[in-house]
């Protein structure tokens, strides 16, 4: 009597092994593809929460963000005042995530006169989510096709006409 024995031939294994790898080839791509994808979406849903923060702040105080000092202010006793100059990225996060009064300065605390805002949630502007970068580019071209040939900045804002833009020549356009 003879036994004979169960088990899997090399050839086998070595089948399974292939099929196991075309398949491992077909979805991680997949996978790497749906994370741009959401950080594309991350990017559209960042634009288009400040640009609402932007256009509020405009239709409140006949100015753009930015485009004015945050600093000076006499806050409440507990607050803390804004300090951005005009025309600078400090300016436009106080004056987007801070209490602000009618001239657009800036303030931690609310009272009678810092009665507008805070237009974002947070403590800065978020960042871009393709690049990274937090840092905004001012610049005061006046050009609604402003546009940017970087790929690795945050944001570019033109504080003449109020345009939010992703600093990336390919997202540019969103």
């Amino acid at each position: 009597m003879t036994r004979k024995v169960q088990g899997f031939t090399l050839v086998e294994l070595l089948v399974v092994a292939v099929v196991l790898a075309i398949f491992a080839a077909i979805v991680v791509p997949q996978f790497a593809s749906t994370t741009d994808e959401a950080k594309v979406s991350a990017l559209r849903s960042d634009l288009s929460g400040i640009r609402s923060a932007i256009d509020l702040y405009r239709q409140q105080h006949g100015h753009w963000p930015g485009s004015k000092l945050s600093s000076g202010a006499t806050c409440p006793s507990s607050g803390t005042a804004g300090t951005g100059a005009v025309n600078t990225q400090q300016a436009l996060d106080d004056q987007l995530t801070m209490f602000t009064n009618a001239a657009g300065q800036a303030c931690s605390t609310t009272d009678a006169n810092f009665r507008y805002g805070p237009y974002v949630r947070a403590d800065a502007l978020p960042a871009n989510a393709v690049t990274g970068s937090s840092t905004v580019s001012m610049v005061s071209t006046g050009n609604l096709a402003l546009s940017s040939t970087s790929t690795t900045g945050g944001w570019r804002y033109d504080y003449v006409i109020g345009k939010f833009i992703a600093d990336h020549q390919d997202y540019d356009d969103f």
